[in-house]
């Protein structure tokens, strides 16, 4: 589904990805753990042609993104559902008009038809009750499940998710990891996760790669992980060994 080859990104003089490779079959879920800075969220936006990597190759479902045109990125991104860090809602829309917003733009579904639709992902997040609330009205953990719905509900092939439970409490943490990995398998959807929450690495990964030095230096289940001597995964996993 993603096949990325040797790509090379850089802001100016600082080098923020050298050489980075990483394979996604459909169906996975993929999460990328590494510190702050290494260039995680670069990785993401490279992914979906916000950024442009000066080497390499990124294809997505057989089609190489870097050299895209515009109208064929806009193609692309239609089969791309995208969580943000903060959830990223309109401010100024209903929770009902933010799930909206994407089947308006992106589908020829009727108004019956898109009513039923935002209806049953907010059931599927148990925020039903909360169609017709302002974004302002909303905890944190309500935001972040406002914001999964909305990008699971154009059904896209492909979901990113940009810390996912980055500012919550470890139980709302833990319920949003438990959320992802069950709307996931629901909808047979591949994902890459970036995150520092080892817990919710170890509920959604199907595979879990360390980010480090600029590149993927380690890859491997959760369990495998667990058993690593490579130093930074070793610190993320056995902290009391490091």
């Amino acid at each position: 589904m993603i096949d990325i080859k040797d790509i090379v990104v850089r802001f100016e003089d600082h080098l923020v990805l050298d050489g980075l490779s990483l394979h996604v079959p459909k169906g996975s879920a993929v999460v990328i753990l590494g510190r702050s800075g290494v260039g995680k969220s670069v990785l993401l936006k490279s992914i979906v042609g916000l950024l442009r990597p000066e080497k390499g190759s990124i294809r997505v479902m057989g089609q190489e993104v870097i050299g895209m045109k515009p109208s064929q990125l806009n193609k692309l991104r239609k089969h791309f559902g995208y969580v943000f860090q903060y959830a990223a809602l309109f401010d100024s829309m209903t929770v009902r008009e933010n799930l909206e917003f994407p089947l308006r733009r992106h589908s020829n579904l009727s108004e019956d038809e898109i009513t039923a639709r935002v209806e049953e992902l907010l059931k599927l997040v148990d925020l039903l009750d909360a169609i017709d609330k302002m974004p302002g009205e909303l905890s944190g953990g309500m935001k972040k499940r406002i914001g999964l719905a909305r990008a699971i509900i154009p059904q896209p092939d492909i979901v990113l998710y940009d810390e996912p439970t980055a500012g919550l409490d470890p139980v709302t943490a833990r319920e949003i990891s438990k959320l992802i990995h069950d709307l996931e398998r629901r909808f047979g959807t591949t994902s890459i996760t970036v995150t520092h929450d080892l817990e919710c690495a170890h509920i959604i990964a199907d595979r879990i790669c360390i980010l480090h030095d600029r590149r993927i230096v380690e890859e491997g289940t959760f369990d495998e992980m667990l058993k690593s001597e490579y130093p930074l995964t070793r610190a993320f996993f056995q902290p009391e060994t490091v």
